[in-house]
């Protein structure tokens, strides 16, 4: 979409966009054409220009069709209609071009007068107006309407409802592939209700509105058993970890996300209900940075059923972890862990197993398990520690007990069994059979050892295992909690903002039902009394108290059932705990007394007299609880003496388990390791003593006399500080405290309240998870307990109260601080100013009130003010704007004037001065002429001189270094020196004012470069040149200084073309030699004028023997393509760990948890590695090219090749900067001429090959350098990875930030990537000339930064403001960061240079002696022809190893 303002057809301060309108001919291809529209335009108006434009019959009738393939809706607009309005609201991705392979765009379809049927047959009507996305818009408002909404959508997959803000999922028995990142990235930063309702939307809002508001937030997903809870916490979780992965990431996402698996493993089980039931509650809390990133976690627990684990309904399973384990074990495992069958386990066996069908599911299960436990930090001792105390579990169910053949007491066995246990717990036989056959009664003078009966024993055994259990699923969740800590979380000052998700278990009503589900029920009483006073009361007593008309909303409260379960001190919790501490009191005492306080109650509804049960009425219908186990289970009674036994372990880990309080035992091992390593060592040192009893050595302790702060435990106490509630079998394992631990239910409700405690302190999102069918069917809707599920929730009732009620609530203050630029400057009474404004908006009164203190408005009215207010945003920055060009404008008049006055001023000056000054200027000359004449005829004669003395040592210099190995100035061959005749050295180089430039030197200049190793040749070619002019034992003259200085200049310059790392030279010599000229006139001095021809000829001269050497070379060996990856049709995929199960788009087939997938960076797909070779579609978002341009405003990935990895205009356009303006001042500062701008834009867009860019100023270039970049449809650092950017440049240390970038850096296509390292390559050249240019690297950032790092289109402007400061802090730490790698690299090869330098004058010195040494001995007749040879022989070791140096060096280098 492309927007203008203001001049064209649009009206005055109304936006003007660009709709795609598409046609179907007769033979079936679309054909499109581009319509201006405003938002005032109608869709009639639509309809006459497009089919203007496309040459349509205007005989026949056509009608606009807008299609959303997504929502699988396709709607013709009536006449009246806005397109535009309909435009805005789709995703940001289909807005650009709205292509149909998007699946939002509008269609001309003809329909006949009379019948649509055409529409109708071809899918273009709507459907009924029966599917609607949110209740709340139904036209009538009753419970067979909403039953029937809900149908219809789940029918066709949509499984998500809203009821204004509140989401109903009904639960589908089968998984839907709508849980992909593409789902997650979809409904990032959008308003609730714009897009489909779906999981991800809560999710997203909450986050945002966190982040917005400074509040916390939290999430209430309520449901009966089988709903979908669990799932519905999963994709919560999953999504709000990937809305906080931006740029930098800390690992707390991975142990968030590794936590479920594991406690859906140890805490959920098989019900008739639900095949992955919740058997325990859990509110996970997410804690965040003030920037949105994860920083921590806790995670709260409540009651565990731990009654399932010795005894279960018919066709349920005991908890998952049991069967992972005994089905995904290996063999090792197995007879490590000594495993059995699942049929040999009294615990297991108690239910028709048949785990055949689900073995392949269970082994995939038991990994996944096994890699979530890494995930959260288990260490493998950990875990083989974990299923060690599992099996020991499920050996305890194995115990049995017969009568003594004495008769006193009980025999425990198998024995096989016994030392299995005995084994596996590491406690010794004798006191693990006292313990389960034998308890200890204490009187006041003595201690009893009692037998137990049978069913005492049998009681015993299986509270054992419940308290292993119990007690190990505790230290899991402390350790998990342990593990998601964050220290700042410990901080009081630090600020924390969090989002806690609530999965707690859901309303049940099974065949038998007992003390848990008592408790799971009032719990869910708890849930259904605070959404009630969330949805109803307060809001209407909100709506009373500011005085507002308004209608109660009838509901049914369900406080008196919730009064009649825990009031004191009749309630039934408080009777059960009564009857419960009386010695004597039975179920049957217990029935009676609930009979007697309650008989009158509605609530409590009388069963028959002999019946062992009561009947309680719930808000979500009557349920019969059996009587039976009540007290027991209440006070879940642990003997002490199996405490005993079980602290007597030799397992450490075990010993934890059952440890009255961690942090205490914590201490303790440290300090028990502590004394067993001053044992160790005092036993060692008195070893050593004996050893060498005269010896003298150091007191072996001497070494731990410091550094006994070891571990810090605070993070321990502050984890159990938060989570003691959670921890009921605590207080039964502290053995000598004579007080009575509280019961069960006390602590569930002291645990229960503290909860809600914490939801009122944070804003709710609601979650109703709705059960489809009771028989776990996929995609089966039954009506009836639909409904009833709809009726007991009081659907009906908050979806009216929500219709009717206002969803924005505003304070005076907050309306003005939100909408502060719609009112007036000055605002003396808001209330009427406020009614003022809405009022001139035009909004509807009977969607709006005013209260006393604030503003309720309707959704629709909301949005109608934001788009007001983004209006008015838009027309103020355009406001802005216009003003500062203005004062531009303004600032360049007032310049130019003073340049015209001063000009005129000093041409008078200078006019009149001329006259006086004509007298005395024709002396001056006529002497000068006079003087002149005798001066030529004096510099002849010393010139004459100079030349016969300059040529006398030019010969002197030739006869002195005729040995001296260096390249020749008309023969630059490469070959290594030891290849190289003596005799064959050309001379060295020097300095003459006798140079002067050859006509064929210039011919060789024309030659381009094209190859990066030209380059490199010439910089080792020039190095050898100035090291041989170094090496004379000569003063240097002030001319050879100066090319001295230039040439090394010079060299850094051809090592930057050379050491680009994706750049393609392209430069002639002609500009080298240009560069090299002004080099030197930078640095001659004044009084040196003279000798700037002398050093460029030359250089000249040096320049056009290394061209024809080249010339050779290049004619006898191929350049080298670089080898570059091919992306399948532009997708550029990233590998990663799927956390929740998803579905591959190529073959269709599941990805498993904790499997890996690859996902395209640019369009999101999703799929199998395996897969990517069957991909026959290009990549959606990076193969768009706009039409109409051929080089600006392209996409990069159509602008490159392999062998072009950047575009060749902007390369062009760098090249040339480099070339001739980096010693302007203000290079890209300052701007060019418009009008020269437009011309050679023009003729880069058509054929840049043609171009020449000396013929225009370099701010013209610089200009279109930024004009390039900032036409880009996708800026370099692209729209997907903005948010990833700021975030990083958020993170405190820098470090940090450097390291988060370059990680975002990857993560670039591969064209965009090098393009981006080409520029900001160029950027650091730019900035290592400051002091000429004064363009620092700040300077840089501030003008590029909007061109590469873009804010999104449809961002807020004003958030986009407030961006600016972070994107330029961004691309500076990209600049510096290159800037000092930059310099690293050139210093390693200034250092290899000289080292160069430094071998190759040993070898030359080697050579010079051995020939000079052979002449001297020839001379004097003192050698043969033999010696002769044992000389050469001697020195050619070490030439050789000084050649292999060289050559090493330059190959480094």
């Amino acid at each position: 979409m492309s927007v203008t303002n203001g001049e064209g057809s649009a009206g005055q301060g109304e936006e003007r966009c660009f709709l795609q309108v598409y046609a179907r001919s007769s033979q079936e291809t679309l054909r499109r054409c581009a319509v201006a529209v405003t938002e005032s335009t109608g869709a009639d108006a639509v309809v006459r220009d497009a089919a203007a434009s496309l040459g349509l019959d205007p005989s026949k009738r056509h009608v606009l069709v807008e299609v959303r393939e997504g929502e699988g809706d396709a709607w013709p607009l009536p006449p009246a209609d806005r397109p535009a309005r309909r435009f805005l609201r789709w995703p940001r991705s289909a807005q650009a071009r709205h292509p149909p392979s998007e699946g939002y765009y509008f269609m001309l379809e003809e329909v006949g007068e009379d019948d649509p049927a055409g529409l109708d047959n071809r899918g273009f009507l709507p459907p009924e107006q029966d599917d609607y996305s949110d209740l709340c818009r139904l036209p009538v408002l009753t419970e067979g309407k909403i039953l029937d909404a809900l149908r219809r959508r789940f029918l066709s997959k949509k499984i998500y409802t809203y009821a204004s803000n509140i989401l109903i999922a009904i639960n589908p028995f089968r998984f839907l592939p709508i849980y992909n990142p593409k789902f997650v990235a979809m409904y990032e930063n959008h308003r609730l209700g714009k897009l489909p309702p779906h999981i991800f939307a809560i999710a997203d809002t909450a986050f945002h509105a966190m982040l917005r508001k400074r509040v916390d937030q939290v999430v209430v997903i309520s449901g009966e058993s089988g709903s979908g809870k669990t799932h519905s916490t999963n994709f919560l979780i999953h999504c709000l970890t990937a809305l906080s992965q931006k740029g930098y990431t800390s690992g707390v996402e991975r142990t968030i996300l590794g936590a479920g698996p594991v406690l859906e493993a140890f805490g959920n089980a098989k019900t008739a209900h639900n095949n992955n039931s919740s058997r325990f509650g859990k509110f996970i809390q997410v804690n965040y940075t003030e920037s949105g990133a994860v920083r921590g976690a806790i995670i709260e627990k409540y009651l565990l059923e731990k009654c399932r684990l010795i005894s279960r309904e018919k066709c349920e399973r005991n908890y998952h972890v049991f069967y992972y384990l005994l089905v995904g074990a290996s063999e090792e495992e197995r007879k490590e862990f000594k495993l059995l069958e699942p049929d040999d386990y009294v615990y297991l066996n108690q239910e028709s197993l048949n785990l055949e069908d689900d073995e392949l599911e269970i082994k995939h299960e038991f990994k996944r398990l096994q890699q979530a436990m890494e995930m959260v930090g288990f260490l493998p001792a950990t875990k083989k520690q974990i299923f060690s105390v599992l099996s020991a579990i499920l050996h305890l169910g194995n115990v049995t007990y017969q009568q003594a053949e004495n008769g006193e007491g009980l025999d425990v066995g198998p024995p096989d069994v016994l030392d299995t246990l005995s084994s596996l717990l590491k406690v010794k036989m004798e006191l693990l059979v006292q313990a389960l056959t034998k308890r200890k009664a204490t009187t006041a003078n003595d201690t009893l050892i009692l037998p137990y009966s049978l069913s005492e024993a049998i009681t015993a055994r299986d509270s054992m295992a419940k308290s292993l259990y119990s007690s190990l699923f505790d230290w899991i969740v402390l350790r998990i909690n342990h593990a998601l800590l964050n220290r700042n979380n410990m901080e009081t000052s630090v600020p924390n903002l969090s989002i806690g998700v609530l999965d707690i278990f859901g309303f049940e009503d099974f065949r038998t039902n007992s003390f848990e589900q008592f408790c799971i029920n009032y719990a869910n009483e708890q849930l259904q009394y605070y959404c009630n006073q969330y949805i109803f009361t307060l809001e209407q007593a909100e709506y009373q108290a500011e005085g507002i008309t308004w209608r109660n909303v009838d509901y049914t409260d369900n406080l008196g059932c919730i009064h009649l379960i825990s009031k004191k001190p009749t309630g039934l919790f408080h009777l059960l705990d009564e009857e419960s501490n009386f010695p004597h009191a039975t179920e049957a005492t217990l029935l009676d007394k609930f009979k007697q306080q309650h008989q009158k109650s509605p609530y409590f509804v009388p069963t028959p007299v002999m019946e062992p049960a009561f009947v309680i009425q719930h808000y979500a219908g009557k349920v019969k609880y059996q009587i039976k186990d009540f007290r027991e289970r209440n006070m879940d009674h642990i003997r002490p003496d199996i405490v005993a036994v079980l602290r007597s372990s030799e397992r450490g880990y075990l010993r934890q388990l059952v440890a009255a309080h961690p942090v205490a035992i914590f201490r303790w091992g440290i300090l028990r390791a502590t004394i067993r390593t001053l044992a160790a060592f005092n036993q060692a040192g008195r070893r050593r003593a004996e050893k060498y009893p005269g010896g003298h050595f150091k007191q072996p302790l001497s070494v731990l006399t410091t550094g006994w702060n070891l571990v810090d435990s605070s993070s321990l106490k502050f984890i159990v500080g938060l989570t003691l509630h959670n921890h009921p079998s605590r207080c039964l394992l502290q053995l000598h405290k004579k007080k009575k631990p509280p019961s069960i239910s006390a602590q569930f409700q002291s645990s229960l309240n503290q909860l809600m405690e914490t939801l009122k302190k944070a804003e709710p999102f609601f979650v109703r998870c709705i059960r489809s069918n009771a028989e776990k069917r996929d995609m089966h809707f039954d009506e009836a307990l639909v409904l009833k599920q709809l009726r007991y929730t009081g659907m009906l009732e908050t979806v009216r109260i929500r219709r009717s009620g206002y969803g924005a609530k505003f304070t005076f203050t907050e309306f003005i601080n939100q909408f502060q630029v719609l009112l007036p400057v000055t605002i003396t009474t808001p209330q009427k100013d406020i009614v003022n404004l809405l009022q001139e908006l035009g909004l509807d009164k009977n969607n709006y009130q005013i209260g006393k203190t604030k503003v309720f408005l309707k959704e629709g009215e909301t949005h109608k003010l934001q788009e007001a207010l983004h209006k008015k945003v838009i027309l103020s920055i355009i406001a802005l704007q216009h003003w500062f060009r203005a004062c531009l404008a303004r600032k360049q008049f007032l310049y130019k004037r003073r340049a015209a006055v001063t000009i005129q001023r000093c041409w008078r000056r200078f006019h009149d001065r001329r006259r006086w000054k004509a007298a005395s200027l024709i002396q001056i000359i006529w002497r000068e002429s006079h003087h002149r004449v005798e001066y030529m005829q004096r510099r002849d004669n010393f010139k004459r001189m100079q030349l016969l003395a300059e040529r006398r040592r030019y010969a002197q210099n030739l006869q002195l270094h005729d040995d001296i190995l260096c390249f020749s100035v008309t023969s630059p061959s490469h070959t290594p020196l030891s290849n190289q005749p003596l005799s064959q050295v050309k001379r060295t180089l020097k300095i003459s004012r006798a140079t002067r430039v050859q006509k064929s030197w210039n011919s060789s200049l024309d030659r381009e470069i094209t190859d990066t190793n030209e380059l490199r040749h010439l910089d080792e070619f020039l190095g050898n040149q100035i090291n041989d002019l170094r090496n004379r034992n000569k003063d240097l003259s002030s001319t050879e200084l100066i090319f001295l200085t230039a040439t090394n200049d010079f060299r850094e310059h051809v090592k930057n073309m050379y050491s680009s790392p994706v750049r393609k030279p392209s430069v002639a010599y002609k500009g080298l030699m240009t560069l090299y000229q002004k080099k030197v006139e930078t640095l001659a001095e004044p009084n040196q004028k003279a000798e700037i021809n002398l050093v460029v000829n030359l250089f000249q001269s040096i320049l056009d023997g290394f061209i024809r050497g080249e010339i050779k070379k290049l004619l006898s060996e191929a350049r080298k393509n670089r080898k570059k990856s091919k992306v399948p049709l532009g997708h550029m995929f990233n590998t990663y760990q799927v956390t929740i199960m998803q579905n591959c788009e190529l073959c269709g087939n599941f990805i498993w948890g904790m499997e890996k997938a690859c996902m395209c960076n640019s369009c999101k797909m999703v799929c199998h590695h395996k897969c990517i070779p069957k991909i026959i579609t290009d990549c959606s978002t990076r193969t768009t090219k706009k039409p109409g341009t051929l080089h600006f405003g392209v996409d990069i990935g159509a602008l490159t090749t392999i062998s072009s990895p950047v575009p060749m205009v902007i390369e062009m356009l760098l090249v040339h900067v480099e070339m001739h303006g980096l010693y302007t001042e203000g290079i890209y500062r300052k701007s060019g001429s418009a009008g020269q701008a437009r011309e050679l834009h023009q003729i880069l867009e058509t054929d840049p090959k043609t171009a020449c860019l000396e013929n225009y100023p370099i701010h013209t270039i610089t200009g279109l350098v930024k004009r390039w970049l900032r036409e880009l449809p996708d800026p370099l650092m692209t729209y997907n990875l903005y948010n990833d950017f700021l975030h990083a440049v958020d993170l405190p240390q820098a470090s940090e930030q450097i390291q988060a970038i370059y990680h975002k850096l990857e993560e670039l296509p591969t064209a965009y990537l090098d393009t981006l390292e080409r520029l900001i390559f160029h950027l650091v050249r730019v900035a290592r000339e400051e002091n000429y240019n004064r363009m620092s690297a700040n300077s840089l950032a501030i003008v590029f930064a909007p061109c590469i790092l873009r804010c999104p289109d449809a961002s807020d402007p004003l958030l986009s403001m407030k961006d600016v400061s972070r994107t330029t802090v961004c691309v500076e730490l990209l600049i510096n960061e290159q800037f000092r790698k930059y310099n690293e690299k050139m210093q390693e090869i200034q250092q290899l240079e000289l080292a160069e330098a430094f071998a190759v004058k040993q070898l030359k010195l080697l050579r010079q002696n051995t020939v000079n040494i052979s002449h001297e001995r020839k001379f004097k007749g003192l050698i043969n022809e033999g010696p002769q040879t044992d000389m050469r022989s001697l020195s050619i070791p070490t030439e050789n190893t000084l050649i292999e140096r060289i050559k090493s060096i330059k190959q480094e280098k």
